[in-house]
This record gives C-alpha cells, sequence and structure tokens, in this order.
C-alpha cells in the first residue's frame, strides 16, 4: 500500500489500477496508478515477486486508499522472489524521522 503520508499528499485517490494475480514485478518496477483530484502517480514496487491478490475493494472504491492507507486500503499481496531486498527498506522509525526532515522545508 502507500503510507498515510502519501495519501494525503495525493489528495483524494478517484482511480487506482492495480497489477493483476500472477504478474511479476521487479524491484523498482511500475506495477500501477493511481489518480487523484491532484495528481496522477504511478505506483512502483519496493521489492520483486510475483502478485498473489490485488485488493478487489480499493479498484471499486479507491477513496479507501485515503480512509485507511496502512489497513484496509492495501494494494496487493505478493511472494518475495528475493527476500534480501527487505533488508535494504526504510523502517518505520526511520521513515518517521525521515518525514520530519520535509516538514523543515
Amino acid at each position: 500500500g502507500v503510507s498515510k503520508y502519501a495519501a494525503d499528499a495525493l489528495g483524494d485517490v478517484v482511480y487506482a489500477q492495480l497489477p493483476e494475480p500472477g504478474d511479476d514485478i521487479e524491484l523498482g518496477g511500475e506495477v500501477g496508478a493511481l489518480e487523484s483530484v491532484k495528481a496522477a502517480s504511478e505506483v512502483y514496487s519496493p521489492v520483486s515477486g510475483k502478485i498473489l491478490e490485488k485488493n478487489d475493494q480499493v479498484e471499486d472504491g479507491p477513496a479507501l486508499i485515503n480512509q485507511s492507507p496502512e489497513g484496509e486500503g492495501w494494494l496487493y499481496k505478493l511472494e518475495l522472489t528475493n527476500p534480501d531486498e527487505v533488508l535494504k527498506l526504510m523502517k518505520t522509525e526511520d521513515y518517521e524521522k525521515y518525514l520530519g526532515t520535509l516538514a523543515d522545508d
């Protein structure tokens, strides 16, 4: 899914295109798109894997991303093809600290 910060920055999401189950995705590859009243944005994968499930509720009602970005508004589930990629992801505490530096701009 997307973080609360990202959902807030996008504004009201009005369209979501998600990858299909069975799709193979690569680290940094485009896996979908989100459109809001403010902008359109591609969704990029932070890891490589095979899509197991997509959240049909998000495609049917994309506002769910704004209502619960880190909960019910999840985008897709995948099986990792390179589990070590997860080790390179930012931890929650580090992400929150990073966001704190943006507020100062």
